[in-house]
Parts: C-alpha cells; structure tokens; sequence
C-alpha cells in the first residue's frame, strides 16, 4: 500500500464518518426515488421522466443526469421487462461505472509519485475550506511520518496567511510567509528553497484565488508555477482544486472555471456532511474529467478523507 493508502485506508470509524456525512444526500435522494416510483411495478417511460427530476435536483448536473438515464434506457430496452425495485440497483451500478471511467476516487491505491519534495499547488475561491484542507493535509502527512512545508502565498488577504499559521502550529510544521500584499511567486520560490534545504517531503501552497479577475489569477498562478521551476523544474506536481460541495452545481461551475485558469489535475470537495448535494460529486467527476481526490465529511482532521470511488457508492447505496 502506497503513502496515501497508509495515510488514509479505510475503517470502520471512517466509514462511519462518511456515513454520517452523507446522509442528507441520501435522504434527499433516496426519498424523492421512493416518491418517483410510488405506484409503479415496471421501469416506464414516467419512472425515468422522474428519475431524471430526482438526479438533477440532487445537483448531479444535467449533462451527467441525461448520461446516466440514457445508459438505463438502454438497458430497459434490451431486457424488455424492469420491475421498479431492480432500478435502485440498476443506478448504483451505473454510477459506480462513470466514476470509474472519470480515474475519480481509487482512494487506498493512489500513492504520491517518487519525487521529492512532491509539490502541491493549492487553489480555491475564498470560503471553500481551501486553508482547512490544507492544514489538514499537512497534519496527516506530518502524521504518517513525512516531513512537510507549508507556503502562504494567499497574500492578499491576512486572515489566508494568519490561520495557515495557525495550521501549521497546530500540525507542527513549517510555514514560509511574507507580509501582506508581498509577491506570492516570490513566497512560492522561497517555500520551494526551504523545502530542498530540509530535505521535506511534500509542500503545500496556498494560493489566492479571485475568480472574478480571471486574467489577474491566469497571470499569478502562472508566475507562481515559472518561478517555482527555477527551483523545482517539474513544480508543481499537483494542482489540487479545492470545492464546496454545498454550493451544488456553483461548485461545478468554479471547477469549469479554474480549469480555465490552471491545468487542475486533482479536485477536494469539502463540506459533504452539511449538505443534501452530495450528488456533485458524481456530476463534477463526469463533467470535467479531473479525479476527485479528497472529500472533506467533518470538521476533524481525520474527517478529510482520500476519495474511494468503491467505498463512496457502497455507503451511498447503503
């Protein structure tokens, strides 16, 4: 089992976790399936015109929710005759196969790739729990026995900068920041100095993130990744997109954005355990392509959890 297998495998405790933050999700969607196939015995033309209803109000997006019900029409068509109760099983099976086909969440088998130090650029609007996720990341590394730097190249705001210190005190690791307003790439090229000088592991840089001026943000993030190539020629490894699940479809509609801006290679989405949107996930997955790598289901460090495709649609099904 490679790093992340050993720093984020599975157990009970954490199933029980993602079973708890999925609930409103599954209460949403479970609920208005019931409701959908209410006095029906066959899978009809009426029973997919309200399943395609429940997937989309349950934030799956529409592109993803027309895939899905198309995939199950074809398989109504071919055998003949499916009765209702066989359509839970039936959409289980389909998510399982799209998340599979979108590389989202081989959770336990993901490993960091053998570079050193592995550099992860850090992205997000203001208010997704970009921080949290992370001092959190940084946490379980420092846990798992990797020495890891922290780089606070969110300038533009104090409170970015002030509660990443907090982070790194509370992991206990380092931090390299400037003052307020100073150059991120220059804090990016001195968190990459100081990484290489203490041999680290892996580093974590956060990044502002002002999608409202996406000519400035293209223009930041891609000094950010030149400067830091002076010093790591491959830097970043990683761009990992931070989300908040409970904005639904405006997560998915960030994601396309960023993309945008950034080649994104990884997604985080936070805040599952506060949400009845949980289907964007799957949606987010599908859409853009990208791997979703971390799901953030508590406010515990532990609660950030790697994305096990397998794991996530047999407790959804649950």
């Amino acid at each position: 089992m490679g790093l992340l297998g050993k720093l984020f495998g599975r157990s009970p405790e954490k199933d029980q976790r993602l079973d708890e933050g999925l609930e409103k999700t599954k209460e949403n969607v479970f609920g208005k399936l019931a409701r959908a196939v209410a006095g029906k015995s066959t899978v009809d033309a009426d029973v997919l015109d309200n399943l395609e209803e429940v997937l989309i109000t349950s934030d799956v997006g529409v592109e993803t929710t027309v895939k899905i019900i198309e995939r199950i029409e074809e398989r109504v068509s071919r055998d003949k005759y499916m009765g209702t109760s066989e359509l839970q099983v039936i959409l289980r099976e389909e998510i399982a196969s799209l998340l599979a086909e979108n590389r989202a969440g081989d959770g336990a088998t993901f490993d960091l790739p053998d570079k050193k130090p592995y550099v992860i650029m850090v992205v997000g609007v203001n208010g997704v729990g970009k921080t949290t996720t992370i001092g959190k990341l940084a946490s379980q590394f420092k846990s798992a026995g990797k020495k890891v730097v922290l780089g606070a190249a969110d300038t533009f705001r104090a409170a970015a900068v002030d509660q990443l210190v907090v982070w790194s005190e509370r992991a206990g690791v380092p931090i390299v920041k400037q003052g307020m307003g100073s150059d991120p790439a220059s804090v990016a090229y001195d968190t990459l100095q100081s990484a290489v000088s203490q041999d680290a592991d892996v580093v974590l840089i956060d990044t502002a993130g002002r999608l409202h001026n996406k000519v400035n943000l293209m223009t930041e993030l891609g000094k950010i990744k030149r400067v830091m190539q002076k010093v790591i020629p491959d830097a970043p490894h990683e761009v990992l997109l931070v989300l908040d699940a409970s904005t639904g479809q405006n997560a998915l509609n960030q994601a396309v954005e960023f993309s945008k801006v950034t080649e994104v290679s990884a997604l985080a989405l936070t805040k599952l355990d506060g949400t009845a949107k949980g289907g964007v996930v799957i949606g987010i997955s599908d859409q853009l392509q990208i791997p979703v790598k971390y799901i953030g289901v508590g406010e515990k460090i532990e609660d950030l959890q790697v994305f096990d495709r397998k794991t996530f649609v047999d407790r959804f099904f649950s």
